[in-house]
């Protein structure tokens, strides 16, 4: 069975690795956690730390972009499908298509 640990001990944990006061293998024994999830967990804050001192708007602004990314993407797809249908229904009404 797993282990789940809350953030706020992994945060404790990872603060006592970024002070390198303590070999990882004292820090693994001390806290009852493997030295690979302590070696995940420090990687895991050193990438995401420039996210911390990015600014709200811009944090926002990309979500914004992104979602509209997606809902253009998603129109396309249905713009497509319902051109397919008029051609379908035009061939086999008789219509001539344009």
């Amino acid at each position: 069975m797993r282990k789940h640990y809350p953030a706020s001990f992994k945060a404790e944990v990872v603060l006592e690795l970024l002070k390198e006061e303590k070999t990882i293998a004292q820090i693994s024994s001390e806290y009852g956690v493997h030295v690979t999830m302590l070696h995940r967990w420090k990687n895991t804050a050193l990438e995401n730390m420039s996210s911390l001192f990015e600014d709200e708007g811009k944090k926002n602004a990309a979500a914004l972009k992104k979602e509209h990314e997606k809902e253009t993407s998603e129109l396309y797809a249905k713009i497509g499908r319902l051109t397919t249908e008029v051609e379908w229904l035009k061939k086999k009404s008789g219509i001539k298509p344009n």
